[in-house]
C-alpha cells in the first residue's frame, strides 16, 4: 500500500513558524539540519501519521502567492476550535464567521500562517 507521509513547506523563519503551527495544536517532533544546509522541523498532531515539515535556508526567499495552496484541518467543534484560536491571538477569516455559522452557513474558517499559507478549517 502507498501512503501519504507528509507535506513539506518553505518558510521565513522557524521559530515563528512552529509556534504559529503550535496554536493550531501541532507538536514539533524533530529538529535537524539537512545534508543540503537547510534547517528542519517536523510537525504533527497527536493522532495522526501524516507530518507537516517546515524547511527554512539562509538563501531562499520564501513567496507564497495568494491562494496558491492550503492545507486543511478537521476539527470536532468549529466554533470552540476557532474561538480559542482567537484567543491565541490568530485572525480568523472570513470575518463575521460566527454570525455566519449561527445564520446556517456551511462551518469553514481559515487562518493564515506567517508566510501566507492558508490553513482551512472546517467541522468533521
Amino acid at each position: 500500500m502507498i501512503r501519504f507521509l507528509h507535506t513539506r513547506i518553505r518558510v521565513q523563519n522557524l521559530d515563528d513558524s512552529i509556534a504559529f503551527y503550535q496554536k493550531l495544536g501541532y507538536l514539533e517532533k524533530e529538529r535537524k539540519t539537512s545534508p543540503q544546509g537547510n534547517q528542519l522541523a517536523f510537525l504533527e498532531l497527536p493522532g495522526n501519521s501524516v507530518f507537516l515539515e517546515l524547511t527554512w535556508s539562509a538563501d531562499y526567499k520564501t513567496t507564497c502567492p495568494e491562494d496558491l495552496m492550503h492545507t486543511a484541518l478537521g476539527v470536532p467543534d468549529i466554533i470552540e476550535y476557532c474561538n480559542q484560536l482567537e484567543q491565541s491571538g490568530l485572525e480568523i477569516w472570513p470575518s463575521g464567521w460566527r454570525e455566519k455559522f449561527a445564520s446556517g452557513a456551511r462551518k469553514m474558517a481559515f487562518v493564515t500562517d506567517p508566510d501566507g499559507y492558508e490553513v482551512e478549517i472546517l467541522e468533521n
